[in-house]
């Protein structure tokens, strides 16, 4: 039987980060959850946290519930120093930080659930969008990583929508300006898809950048023009350009090529700068229609996609790369749900609520840290593809991939010999278990 947290090292390491967050004995609860969140295989509750930790029979499970409800320790606290060590681990010194931010909904049952209500539900299979739970405002860091052809989104900052509060995009201002204070030698890209192209994020500081598609009913001006000397007020916006789709028409195309999601691809795309007045009023933007080549139909519309951006220095191909990679955050999404098992925890309280989430977040941006640290190795995927012949074309490491060799290294460190007595039948019947 387990008399307190043995961790493998490198995953210690990672989680002596977050030391200054937290009180020693909460600290030492942390550190027990997260490794019981990734050893635990099934039923990822606050309880299943502890049985995966090994500490069911060690620890009274209040221990853990207090974690959530009553101790001393702030999300956005731990997001930011989680951010900072993103940045200086996996991002090349002085280079951009490109932050996606969407929001995702768990589902829970129950009145009593503190912010519960119904929300739309993008990941939802069927006609049927709408979903009962908690809707959470999620900002991830995507970064590329070495071995890897796509690009990654590791959640650092969440915000918990609730009814009759401030609205999403309002949430996501509040989150990209705290990772704006934390990095402010750091120039900021934000992408976000139409959802988010709104008033929240007009005068966005020196340094920053948002970059969004545009709605088919979304109208477009010239610059405003220089004053006249005549007396009143100057204009605020130029004539009128119109729809995307009245851009599309009078538009003179060129062919390019954009890598994105995984490959590279030509489009033709045409762009213009001019106000979005009704959006971002007298913020400069430029309007970037992009629509595929190779196929026999063009939309009725004239263009594929409508990308509207803040960015007037980067280029075309770079900012149709940079929203590609927006992709990345709903890949996270599906992980951390169906992977991790973030949202399978079922406290009621407003603390408890406030954190689990994020806490499971948190989590899987630790998991793809430590891997790319300490765990990596070239002949993961052929391990993989060898042990799962199905898997013919495997060529990178998935989450899943690195959730179980984590998973592995837990167990083999929780079950290591600390003295030359031989193993006793409930020790060997636990790693039988394990």
């Amino acid at each position: 039987m387990l008399r307190g947290v043995t961790l493998p090292g490198a995953l210690l390491r990672v989680l002596v980060t977050f030391r200054p967050c937290f009180t020693a004995p909460t600290f030492e609860v942390f550190t027990a959850l997260v490794a019981g969140l990734f050893a635990q295989p099934v039923s990822r509750t606050v309880c299943g946290m502890l049985t995966g930790a090994g500490l069911a029979r060690v620890w009274h499970h209040c221990r853990a519930h207090r974690f959530f409800s009553a101790a001393r320790w702030c999300p956005k606290q731990v997001g930011l120093v989680l951010a900072e060590l993103i940045v200086t681990s996996l991002l090349p010194a002085g280079t951009p930080i490109t932050v996606a931010v969407d929001d995702t909904l768990f589902r829970r049952r129950g009145k009593k659930v503190h912010a519960v209500g119904w929300f739309h539900d993008g990941s939802a299979a069927g006609q049927v969008t709408l979903g009962f739970g908690n809707n959470w405002v999620v900002m991830a860091i995507v970064v590329t990583l070495p071995f890897l052809s796509r690009p990654v989104a590791l959640p650092v900052l969440a915000a918990l929508a609730v009814k009759g509060g401030p609205s999403k995009p309002d949430l996501a201002r509040d989150l990209v300006d705290l990772i704006a204070e934390r990095f402010p030698d750091r120039d900021i890209h934000l992408v976000a898809d139409a959802a988010y192209g709104c008033g929240s994020f007009i005068g966005l500081g020196d340094g920053m950048t948002m970059t969004t598609r545009a709605k088919t009913n979304a109208v477009f001006s010239h610059l405003a023009p220089p004053p006249t000397g005549k007396r009143g007020r100057p204009r605020l916006k130029g004539e009128r350009i119109g729809t995307p789709a009245d851009i599309a028409r009078s538009a003179r195309w060129r062919t390019v090529s954009v890598s994105r999601y995984g490959t590279t691809s030509t489009v033709q795309i045409t762009e213009q700068s001019c106000l979005w007045y009704g959006a971002w009023r007298t913020d400069t933007v430029r309007v970037i229609l992009v629509r595929e080549t190779g196929t026999k139909t063009t939309p009725a519309k004239g263009y594929g996609i409508a990308l509207v951006t803040t960015d007037l220095t980067a280029t075309a191909e770079e900012i149709i790369a940079r929203y590609a990679a927006r992709w990345s955050i709903e890949v996270t999404f599906f992980d951390v749900k169906n992977i991790i098992g973030v949202g399978q925890a079922r406290n009621r309280v407003r603390a408890a609520v406030e954190r689990t989430v994020p806490f499971g977040l948190f989590c899987h941006s630790i998991l793809t840290v430590w891997y790319v640290l300490h765990g990596h190795d070239h002949t993961d995927a052929a391990q993989r593809r060898a042990s799962a012949p199905w898997y013919k074309s495997k060529t990178e490491p998935s989450t899943w991939d690195m959730l179980i060799k984590l998973r592995r290294q837990i167990i083999a460190t929780r079950f290591m010999p600390t003295s030359p007595r031989p193993a006793t039948t409930q020790e060997i019947l636990e790693v039988q278990q394990a």
